[in-house]
C-alpha cells in the first residue's frame, strides 16, 4: 500500500471509527465481566471453571472453528463453560481429563450457537479474499460482543450482522493500518496478539508436474543459476501455480529463489524478488518457508511456496525464469492446489480479552514499521501472544527482535487452545525451589541435557505433554524448559509438571525467563523491569535455572556485565544456559555464571561422536561442563535414555541446579 492510502487512513480515523463501532445493539461488550488483574499479573485471570460443554471441532472446516472458537472467548470471558477439541494429536483430550471438571458431550458443535446465543450480538462478517480482515474481524468481534462469520454462516445460523468487512481492505497492511487507528483505542493495552488471519487446506485430487529437480544433494548453492521452465501445459484455466519444496526432505537445504520472471507469449507479465513487496500479490501459500535478509526465500526440511500467476485471457506460450540454487523441486499445476479458510486456534482468548489481533512479517520493511509502530504503544513487559509470519530467521528472530528492541516479551501461542478455561484453573503451584543434591567436584566432563521449546506455551501444551508421559522420563537426569507464565495462563498445566516430576527431572525457565525475548536488545533503562517480573515469577514456581537466547540483529551475543547483573540481582538463579554459541564456554557476567550450549544434532550415536570429540583436547586435570541441547520436536525419553546410556566415564550427567552449583565451587563462587 502507498504512503498516501496510509495516511489518508490515519487522518480519516474520526469518521470511521464512529461508523465501525456504532450501533453494537444485543450484548454490550464493556458491561460483561472482565478477566481479573489483581496483583498486577503478565497475564489476567478468568472465573474459575465449573462445569464445561465438550465440543469436538476437529471434524468441521475452519469456517466453523473460527466461528466456535470466537463464541467460545464472548462466552467464557463472562464465565467459562466450553472447551473444545482442536488438536489433532488427542492433547486437547488429554487436558480435559487432567483438569478434572463436570462436562456434558456436545454432539452437534454447531448447536452451541443457539444454547448461547442470548450472549452474543451477532456475527462480524470478514473477507476470506483479504484473509487478514479474518483478524480485524477478531478484534472487531471481541469489542462488540460478537462471533466472526462468513456471510454465508450469518444466513444458516440466523445472525444478527453488526459489521460487515467485505471489500474494505485492498490488502494486510490497509487492514492492520485500519485497526490501529480505529480500534486499538478500545482495546485492551495489556498484551498484544498475532496468529494468521487464514490458513490454507488443500484440495483433493490436485495433479502436479514436475518441471525441475536436483539429481543429489547440494548444500554450497554451487548449483545457483537462472532456470527456464515452461508451463504453457497449464494453461487453460484462471491461473497457474508453482511451487517450490525441497527436493531431500530430511535436511535443511531446501530451495533458495531470488528472482522470478514470469513470460507471456513473449511479454513479461511478473517480475519479482522475493521477500520485497513486489512479492505479494503472486505468493499464493507461504507455507514454511523462510525469508533470507540477502533477499531470497527458501524452503527446508518439508515445509514449501506456491506462487500463482494469472496470465492474460488467450495466452499460447508460458515460461518462468528463476535465479535459484541448492536443492529445488519445482512444479505447477493448473488447478488451486488449496483453499484458504480462517485460522481457527487462539481466537477464544483474543476476543476475551478485547485483545487487537494482527499478522505482520517482519522482514518486509512496510510491514516492519507498522509492527513497529504497534510495540511502542504498550508499556514494557507487555506480552505479546502468538507468532510472526516469514519463518525462522526472517519471521522468528526478526519478530522477536523488534519485540525486544520495545520492552516485549513474546509467548508463542498461536496454537494454544482452551485458554479461557485454563487461566481460570486454580491447581496448586509450589514456590520452593527443590535443594541441590549434594555432589562432590571431580575432574570430569559435567553433562547437563536440556530439552529445549519450553518458552513455547503451545509446546508446553501439546509436544511436551506427549514425551513428558513417556515411559521412559526419569531414567536420565533432565532439564525441561517451561515458560513461568504459564502460572497465570495455564495454572493447571504448570501444576500438573510440577507434581509429576520425578527425581531425575528439573522444570528451568525457557528463553529468556518470563517468556522469549533477547535480552540484549532490550533497552538498558528497562532490562531491569525483565528480569524482576522474571524474578518473581520463577520464585512464585519455583525455578531456579534459566535459559536465554540473545540474538542481535542476527547475531548469537553473549551476555553483557549489565545483563548478567540485572539476572543476578533479579531473578536468583543458579546460573543461565545460553543459546546458540560454542558450547562449553562459561563466563560469569555480572557475578552470574554461564555456560554456552552444545547442539550437534542427529541421533544419539551422532551426539555421543560429537561429544567425544569435544572432549578430545581435554587433559583431564580440571573439570569441564557441557550444557548439551535436546532437540524436543524430534528426541523423547528413549533417545534421550540411548544417549545416556552412550555416555560412559569420563561423562558424568547432572540436573541443572546441580550443574551450576559445580561450576560456582570450581570458580571459588557461593
Amino acid at each position: 500500500m502507498d504512503a498516501s492510502r496510509r495516511t489518508f487512513l490515519k487522518l480519516a480515523a474520526g469518521t470511521v471509527a464512529g461508523a465501525a463501532l456504532a450501533g453494537t445493539g444485543g450484548v454490550s461488550a464493556d458491561a460483561l465481566p472482565a478477566a481479573s488483574w489483581s496483583g498486577r499479573p503478565v497475564l489476567p485471570q478468568f472465573l474459575r471453571p465449573e462445569r464445561l460443554d465438550v465440543a469436538d471441532l476437529t471434524k468441521l472446516n475452519g469456517r466453523d472453528q473460527a466461528l466456535l472458537t470466537t463464541l467460545q472467548g464472548i462466552v467464557n470471558r463472562r464465565q467459562p463453560r466450553i472447551w473444545t477439541l482442536l488438536a489433532a494429536d488427542g492433547t486437547d483430550q488429554t487436558w480435559l481429563e487432567t483438569v478434572r471438571l463436570p462436562q456434558r458431550s456436545v454432539e452437534d458443535p454447531l448447536s452451541l450457537v443457539e444454547r448461547y446465543r442470548q450472549e452474543f450480538s451477532g456475527a462480524v462478517l470478514y473477507d476470506i479474499d483479504v484473509p487478514d480482515s479474518v483478524n480485524v474481524a477478531t478484534t472487531l468481534a471481541g469489542l462488540r460482543g460478537a462471533v466472526i462469520a462468513t456471510p454465508e454462516q450469518a444466513e444458516s445460523l440466523q445472525l444478527t450482522v453488526v459489521d460487515d468487512l467485505r471489500g474494505r481492505f485492498a490488502g494486510r497492511v490497509d487492514a492492520y493500518t485500519w485497526q490501529l487507528a480505529n480500534l486499538w483505542p478500545r482495546c485492551n493495552h495489556r498484551m498484544l496478539t498475532g496468529i494468521p488471519g487464514g490458513q490454507t487446506v488443500s484440495v483433493p485430487g490436485v495433479v502436479w508436474t514436475t518441471l525441475g529437480k536436483v539429481d543429489q544433494h547440494v548444500h554450497d548453492a554451487s548449483n545457483k543459476a537462472t532456470y527456464t521452465f515452461d508451463l504453457t501445459g497449464q494453461l487453460g484455466g484462471d491461473a497457474v501455480y508453482l511451487r517450490f519444496q525441497n527436493a531431500y526432505s530430511n535436511d535443511g537445504w531446501g530451495p533458495s529463489v531470488q528472482q522470478v520472471t514470469v513470460i507471456a507469449d513473449g511479454q513479461v507479465i511478473a517480475a519479482f524478488q522475493p521477500t520485497t513487496p513486489a512479492e505479494q500479490p503472486y505468493l499464493f501459500d507461504a507455507d514454511g518457508s523462510s525469508s533470507a535478509d540477502g533477499g531470497w526465500r527458501f524452503a527446508d526440511g518439508t515445509s514449501y511456496w506456491t506462487y500463482k500467476f494469472s496470465p492474460p485471457a488467450g495466452t499460447q506460450a508460458l515460461s518462468v525464469q528463476i535465479l535459484m540454487w541448492n536443492q529445488y523441486l519445482v512444479t505447477s499445476t493448473g488447478t488451486a492446489p488449496t483453499e484458504v479458510v480462517a485460522f481457527p486456534h487462539f481466537r477464544d482468548y483474543i476476543v476475551a480479552n478485547r485483545a487487537m489481533v494482527s499478522w505482520l512479517e517482519p522482514s518486509i520493511a512496510e510491514q516492519a514499521d507498522l509492527m513497529n509502530e504497534i510495540f511502542a504503544k504498550v508499556e514494557p513487559t507487555t506480552p505479546y501472544l502468538g507468532w510472526f509470519p516469514g519463518g525462522v530467521a526472517g519471521g522468528e528472530w526478526g519478530g522477536v527482535g523488534y519485540a525486544s528492541q520495545h520492552g516485549i516479551e513474546v509467548l508463542a501461542a498461536d496454537f494454544f487452545h482452551n485458554a479461557t478455561v485454563l487461566s481460570g484453573t486454580r491447581d496448586p503451584i509450589m514456590p520452593q525451589r527443590r535443594p541441590v543434591p549434594p555432589a562432590a567436584l571431580e575432574n570430569k566432563v559435567y553433562v547437563t541435557l536440556t530439552v529445549m521449546e519450553g518458552d513455547n506455551v503451545q509446546y508446553d501444551q501439546h509436544r511436551m505433554r506427549q514425551i513428558w508421559d513417556h515411559p521412559d522420563r526419569g531414567k536420565v537426569p533432565t532439564n525441561w524448559t517451561i515458560d513461568p507464565l504459564l502460572a497465570d495462563l495455564a495454572p493447571a498445566m504448570f501444576s500438573y509438571y510440577q507434581r509429576t516430576v520425578t527425581e531425575n527431572d528439573l522444570l528451568i525457565a525457557g528463553p529468556s525467563g518470563g517468556g522469549y525475548t533477547y535480552p540484549g536488545a532490550w533497552p538498558s533503562t528497562q532490562i531491569d523491569a525483565f528480569t524482576e517480573m522474571t524474578g518473581g515469577y520463577m520464585r512464585r514456581t519455583g525455578l531456579d535455572v534459566i535459559h536465554v537466547f540473545n540474538n542481535i540483529r542476527g547475531t548469537w551475543t553473549p551476555l553483557t556485565d549489565a545483563i548478567g547483573t540485572s539476572y543476578e540481582r533479579n531473578t536468583g538463579a543458579l546460573g543461565v544456559i545460553l543459546s546458540w554459541e560454542t558450547g562449553s564456554a562459561v563466563s560469569t557476567p555480572g557475578g552470574l555464571p554461564v555456560v554456552t550450549d552444545f547442539s550437534p544434532g542427529g541421533d544419539p550415536a551422532n551426539y555421543q561422536a560429537a561429544l567425544l570429540s569435544k572432549i578430545a583436547g581435554w587433559d583431564g586435570t580440571k573439570p569441564m561442563f557441557i550444557a548439551c541441547q535436546i532437540p524436543a520436536w524430534v528426541w523423547t525419553p528413549a533417545e534421550i535414555a540411548r544417549l545416556a546410556g552412550l555416555l560412559a566415564d569420563p561423562f558424568r550427567i547432572v540436573r541443572g541446579e546441580t550443574f551450576f552449583s559445580l561450576i560456582r565451587t570450581s570458580l571459588g563462587s557461593p
